[in-house]
């Protein structure tokens, strides 16, 4: 009698806007742009908001560095999740905003300035009971 060692796990994205590569450093955040109208929009578009056009849509890869539009400093939240943590509004250079954590520095507000420039990173941020390993993106200081 052989024993199998059960599959493993995948490695899955956690927003769908999050295209994952072989390693961490080429994963990137997309988005759509109408071919109608030039609208950019995060993640994969089946009709424009804009123009009401239905496609084709172009998909865009984002930049990994923004700058900070808004920010907070999140002292409650759910047992699971330690606090504080920076949570931002990031601005990317192709004219989209995304939401995220920022990471790399104190949460405390001297440490924050609005337009602050960030850089995109990536990592495993939970697992499900089958294995699959779920990849979030987060912002630290460039």
């Amino acid at each position: 009698m052989t024993t199998e060692a059960p599959p493993k796990g995948e490695l899955r994205p956690i927003v769908p806007y999050l295209a994952l590569g072989n390693t961490r450093d080429e994963d990137y955040l997309f988005g759509s742009r109408c071919t109608n109208c030039g609208t950019l929009y995060v993640g994969p578009r089946l009709f424009c908001g804009k123009c009401s056009g239905e496609g084709p849509f172009e998909t865009v890869r984002f930049s990994k560095e923004g700058e900070v539009y808004v920010w907070s400093i999140i002292h409650q939240s759910v047992p699971w999740v330690k606090v504080p943590y920076i949570a931002a509004v990031i601005d990317l250079p192709e004219g989209v905003s995304v939401n995220a954590n920022i990471e790399g520095i104190e949460p405390k507000p001297e440490n924050l300035k609005f337009g602050m420039k960030v850089k995109m990173f990536t990592e495993v941020v939970s697992q499900d009971a089958d294995g699959n390993q779920y990849v979030g993106y987060k912002f630290r200081p460039a």
